[in-house]
């Protein structure tokens, strides 16, 4: 059934004030990350005059000064991101939630997103293989052994791994699904098992269970709760099992 409309606007209009604040927390971090660059570039000009190009070896130094600080600036933004998010303890939980500030989960999840989403866009662009899983871990995902993340986790907390996994690039998994026409987030949990293969471009939905062994193909779509049984090939929209065909 439709709101009256005064309902509705009202609806819109009931953001709070401090959630207008909440695009900046980004831009701040990167300014507290940059400060040990901006310390290590003044200690370089301050008793080595480098910035002022006096020799050759300047101009020769001066590409790999700016890439190690661009290097430094991206780890420690990282780390600061994942350290906060470890030490506040920032997880939400599976559920049905309204998309509100004023509910608790969706609240926690909004602040996961503007910590993380800046800088997975950049792990997207440069991955960073160790430092990434480590701050997906960091983030609350459980990765077991020898496991390769190469695609996009959305939602590392409700993300499990076994061990041997292998995620191909471009492949996501998805933990949470919006639903605008009742205001509402659904948030479930994602277990991946054991020796699993997820192809390039595969999507993975909330609920979703993959049992040891399996293999999903590239570009197929693992629906919302679906089970995938244990040792088992899948491909396709949605995602089916691929039966091999007998030689007779």
């Amino acid at each position: 059934m439709l709101m009256p409309e005064h309902e509705q606007v009202h609806k819109r209009t009931s953001r709070p004030v401090w959630s207008y604040f909440f695009p900046l927390i980004p831009s701040m971090i990167l300014i507290f990350g940059a400060l040990p660059i901006v310390v290590g570039f003044y200690v370089l000009q301050r008793f080595f005059h480098f910035f002022w190009f006096t020799s050759i070896w300047h101009f020769v130094l001066f590409p790999f000064v700016i890439f190690i600080g661009a290097v430094l600036l991206f780890i420690s933004e990282l780390y600061i991101t994942g350290g906060i998010v470890r030490l506040f303890n920032i997880t939400y939980n599976a559920g049905t939630h309204q998309y509100s500030y004023k509910d608790k989960e969706t609240l926690k999840w909004t602040l996961i997103c503007v910590l993380y989403t800046p800088f997975r866009k950049l792990l997207e662009i440069f991955p960073l293989g160790r430092v990434k899983q480590t701050y997906l871990r960091l983030l609350g995902m459980k990765i077991g052994k020898n496991s390769l993340v190469g695609g996009v986790i959305k939602d590392p907390c409700l993300t499990e791994f076994g061990d041997n996994v292998t995620m191909g690039e471009y492949a996501i998994i998805y933990a949470h699904i919006h639903n605008m026409q009742y205001e509402t987030i659904f948030m479930d949990k994602i277990q991946v098992g054991n020796n699993c293969v997820i192809g390039a471009g595969a999507i993975i939905m909330p609920g979703a269970i993959l049992e040891d062994d399996v293999v999903v193909a590239a570009g197929a779509l693992v629906t919302k709760g679906q089970r995938l049984s244990k040792g088992k090939l899948y491909g396709g929209i949605p995602a089916k099992e691929i039966l091999k065909k007998t030689i007779q």
